[in-house]
């Protein structure tokens, strides 16, 4: 039987997959933005995500509550650790529904130039920030003996975190162009079409260069793997996932793309999350490694908050699908659009 701390892993990381999986094609869509030539082509972009990207960010939120709840210590370790990158993260997302909102109060070309740009910057950085982050949770952080963390912000800045942080902003450009491919019409829909090649070319270069790295300075990432081949199932699926996304662009099958792209995140994520079980964020010393079981709430803790959460899925998951529902279609400027 799954115990608790298990279970509230595979929780956890069911929640964060989510939020990459539907912030990652509006943060893509960021990363777009400014290769867009006309103000009309970035208004198209804007809507096509406006009346979503909130929602999504309920999926971060809910994730991060759930880390709090179920394993505090590593809740604590790693926002002051990385206390200076969260919040430029936090800024990154806080200018992105800013400029979001503000670029059309004001007709002026420059005003809007100054909020297009505010948008994309943030978009890339947040992209960037986020995959730094998980870069290093993955190649080990300095732990004290206290366990907190005893590095400083350049100690997150090595090698491999850039790389992972690189990759991810590329996953979430194909993502987020497959997006708009789904929702434009017309020469919109062609010029992003061309992009989609483009962000898959760069996506899988980042892709295969991170799994090398990982290989060769983590091998330990494949332990339960080799233990259980019938794991192999992941890389393998995931693999056909990203490979289905150019087949089906080119066979002009668009939906399929973006549920193949949103298979790829959701696989990529679980890889990093069967590669490090029951490693929650890996020391540079592993003997002091946070873990499902020395980092966890008490079992009193983690029952109730499964009792709340079992209430509260349900809600979040239903108002995802109605928003979705909704606003389903492609996009159409008029006087209420961005």
């Amino acid at each position: 039987m799954i115990d608790l701390p298990t279970l509230w892993f595979l929780f956890v990381g069911a929640l964060l997959g989510g939020y990459a999986v539907l912030d990652g094609f509006d943060l893509g869509v960021g990363v777009l933005h400014l290769f867009s030539k006309t103000d009309e082509q970035r208004r198209i972009f804007l809507n096509a995500i406006g009346p979503v990207w909130d929602g999504n960010e309920v999926w971060l939120v809910t994730g991060g509550g759930a880390l709090f709840a179920a394993f505090p210590d590593v809740y604590a370790t790693v926002f002051s650790g990385f206390y200076i990158p969260m919040i430029l993260l936090l800024v990154g997302l806080i200018f992105r529904a800013v400029a979001i909102e503000f670029r059309s109060k004001q007709p002026g070309a420059g005003w809007r130039r100054a909020w297009d740009r505010s948008f994309s910057v943030a978009s890339v950085a947040s992209s960037l920030l986020m995959g730094i982050a998980l870069g290093n949770v993955i190649w080990g952080i300095p732990i004290g003996p206290d366990g907190e963390f005893s590095g400083s912000t350049l100690t997150l800045l090595n090698p491999y975190a850039l790389l992972t942080g690189a990759t991810t902003v590329a996953l979430f450009a194909m993502h987020g162009a497959i997006y708009l491919v789904l929702k434009t019409e017309g020469d919109v829909q062609r010029m992003v079409k061309g992009w989609v090649n483009h962000a898959i070319i760069v996506f899988v270069i980042g892709y295969t260069t991170t799994t090398m790295a990982t290989l060769i300075y983590r091998p330990e990432m494949t332990a339960l793997i080799r233990a259980h081949p019938l794991l192999f199932a992941l890389p393998v699926a995931t693999m056909l996932a990203v490979a289905n996304v150019p087949r089906s662009m080119h066979h002009g099958r668009h939906g399929r793309a973006f549920i193949s792209s949103s298979a790829a995140v959701l696989g990529l994520f679980a890889l990093v999350g069967v590669g490090m079980f029951p490693t929650l964020v890996c020391a540079a010393d592993q003997a002091r490694s946070l873990t499902i079981y020395n980092a966890s709430s008490s079992p009193a803790t983690l029952m109730i908050m499964l009792i709340i959460a079992l209430v509260g899925i349900p809600l979040v998951l239903g108002y995802t699908i109605s928003i979705y529902w909704i606003f389903r279609g492609k996009v159409k400027l008029d006087s209420m659009s961005y």
